[in-house]
């Protein structure tokens, strides 16, 4: 069972998410809230496994809040899932943003804050409800096509900028970084590299590790700013 908070200023789109996901098996919708301050305190009172936290919002925005709520998690966590999560380290919920426009600033500003993906508001139910679980097994980077076009957008024109952490990496993990950053799932880089899956996830996590990243969106962004992918 996934939990979820549902997290809009507007009412009716927050009766209309919560209406979609409580007719879904394996989800439960744990409560709302019309504001980022709200989102914060529900999280930590609900402990939610996703929060779907709207962009735009009053009092506290979605970035802000999202920033707020994750401010010192556990970055050994985010590739295992919330279920297989270093037991006792990791209270923190993954954030799944919701945009009306697919290449909305805002967006790239959120996953820096630490959101794990982000959808259109105008996604399928259907769409809705993968990511939602997408997002809480911590695998899978969401809409790799936008993410790809939004970071290609507002970070390829910057200068490379080395984050800390990079020049720790293995040559391997170098690879798994660059393959992440192309959009690849675990099974695709295992099938690149022809290498195991349980090979893969333990890559992929001393890359998280060694470059205190939450999550693969966090992964596209560094890997773009450090100059290892260009756009196009």
């Amino acid at each position: 069972m996934t939990s979820v908070l549902v997290v809009d200023d507007q009412d009716l789109v927050r009766v209309g998410l919560r209406t979609i996901l409580e007719r879904r098996d394996g989800i439960e919708v744990l409560g709302e809230a019309a504001n980022g301050r709200d989102a914060v305190r529900e999280a930590r009172r609900l402990r939610p496994d996703v929060v779907l936290m709207d962009v735009r919002m009053p009092e506290l925005d979605g970035i802000a809040a999202t920033r707020e709520l994750l401010k010192g998690s556990d970055p050994r966590n985010v590739h295992l899932g919330r279920t297989q999560a270093v037991a006792g380290t990791d209270p923190f919920p993954r954030v799944l943003m919701l945009t009306t426009f697919d290449l909305d600033e805002h967006v790239y500003d959120a996953l820096r804050a630490g959101a794990s993906g982000f959808l259109l508001k105008d996604a399928p139910p259907d769409r809705l409800v993968e990511a939602i679980h997408a997002v809480r097994d911590g695998d899978v980077l969401l809409a790799p096509s936008i993410t790809r076009r939004l970071v290609e957008r507002y970070a390829g024109g910057r200068g490379p900028a080395a984050p800390p952490g990079l020049d720790e990496l293995t040559a391997r993990e170098h690879e798994v970084l660059v393959l992440i950053a192309r959009g690849l799932s675990n099974a695709e880089i295992a099938g690149a590299l022809v290498v195991s899956m349980p090979t893969v996830k333990t890559h992929v996590g001393r890359v998280f590790m060694k470059l205190g990243l939450r999550d693969r969106a966090q992964a596209v962004i560094v890997a773009y700013e450090a100059g290892l992918v260009r756009p196009g």
